[in-house]
């Protein structure tokens, strides 16, 4: 009971960073599933089983508010599907010894770029209203969902940034679309992994909660977005799959760094991090200070502080008497 309770919690947290980020909530699951001992198969199967409950219901939600482009969502979820079910075939083909190693290898790749990506740069927004070409997102489907699969996530921290740098597609539909075509890529690397390791290897309670928990953080998580920014939201996260999963490569048999040694590294990640983490903070607000419009991740103007000065106010001209 004590593990279903934590991993109904994970699943919260998860999709509370996802729905404030439009991605991370793979990487962040796993990456917690890895710290408590799971397979790594089995971890990714466990994500992705869940995530076909999470993306069906947040694709719909975006539906609703028109925020998907389903131009994008073809192009780019039909090769993401692809990508995804050939990487869960090779994970489930390598053994628990060299699994764990790899996909924390991938997860802290995915970790670093989410917390260089945000802290340095934010969210970009360029060339708004341009075409996005075939040619552009089929590769970037393959090795989003590929990446997906083998690392237990990855789709998110591949498509949206990659999306919102080409400033092609407005920012809330490029949070919709990801999500509406995620539903493929999960449903596909959930049937490689149910082809790999068959049913037998994946916990279905553990399922259950993680989409429970994720279902529970959906609506809380569109109220978070307005509250904290992406880019210090980003910074965090980063830094906790960063510290995570290096944890994982330190005791692996591929380094088995001595604990003097994986300590003096723990805490000069944990400095990086906190500076990280203040440094998005200072850019927020400094942005915010100076009146530059400070976006949500569905591209309107967060709300202003009520502190600030208010707009000087036009009086109309009296009318003239007679």
């Amino acid at each position: 009971m004590r593990t279903l309770v934590l991993l109904g919690l994970v699943g919260l947290a998860a999709q509370l960073v996802d729905g404030s980020l439009g991605m991370a909530y793979g990487v962040t699951s796993t990456t917690l599933l890895l710290a408590i001992g799971a397979n790594p198969a089995a971890a990714s199967a466990t994500v992705h089983l869940a995530e076909i409950g999470t993306t069906l219901a947040s694709g719909a939600s975006h539906w609703r508010f028109g925020n998907v482009d389903w131009k994008v969502v073809l192009k780019i979820g039909i090769p993401g599907a692809v990508g995804a079910f050939a990487g869960a075939t090779v994970l489930s083909r390598l053994s628990t010894e060299v699994a764990a190693p790899v996909m924390s290898l991938i997860l802290l790749s995915l970790g670093l770029y989410l917390l260089i990506r945000f802290t340095v740069r934010g969210l970009d927004r360029k060339n708004l209203g341009k075409p996005l070409r075939k040619r552009f997102l089929t590769p970037l489907g393959l090795v989003g969902g590929f990446l997906d699969a083998t690392g237990g996530g990855g789709w998110g921290p591949v498509g949206t940034p990659a999306l919102l740098a080409s400033g092609r597609i407005e920012p809330r539909k490029v949070i919709g679309s990801i999500d509406t075509s995620e539903f493929l890529v999960a449903l596909a690397a959930s049937a490689g992994f149910i082809i790999g390791i068959g049913s037998s290897g994946i916990d279905f309670a553990w399922v259950g909660v993680l989409l429970v928990g994720g279902l529970i953080a959906a609506p809380i998580a569109a109220w978070l977005v307005r509250h904290i920014p992406p880019r210090v939201l980003g910074s965090a996260v980063g830094g906790v799959i960063v510290l995570t999963n290096t944890r994982t490569l330190l005791r692996s048999d591929w380094i088995a760094a001595p604990a003097g040694i994986a300590l003096a590294v723990y805490i000069a990640i944990a400095v990086v991090w906190i500076a990280a983490v203040a440094y998005s903070v200072r850019r927020h607000l400094a942005e915010r200070d100076v009146g530059a419009p400070v976006l949500d991740k569905a591209g309107s103007p967060e709300p202003v502080d009520a502190g600030a000065e208010a707009p000087a106010r036009v009086e109309a001209p009296a009318p003239e008497t007679a």
